[in-house]
């Protein structure tokens, strides 16, 4: 089996989940801190990234409610 199959057929539990998103968040704390000319972009940049990354997960999660 190759490595592209076993990622499709992988599923994270409640607890990965969490830990992710908390690594996410102090790596960005992280690159926040070396990198400071980043905290300088107007407010809205950092609401179109968040917008535009959480597109994929919502429309996931709302096929899943349609289907169940």
């Amino acid at each position: 089996m190759n490595i592209l199959a076993k990622i499709s057929t992988y599923r994270a539990d409640w607890l990965d989940l969490g830990l992710t998103k908390i690594a996410v968040f102090g790596v960005t704390l992280f690159l926040a801190k070396i990198w400071e000319p980043i905290l300088g972009l107007d407010w809205y940049w950092y609401l179109i990234l968040g917008i535009a990354a959480s597109i994929r997960p919502f429309m996931t999660a709302f096929k899943w409610l349609q289907k169940s």
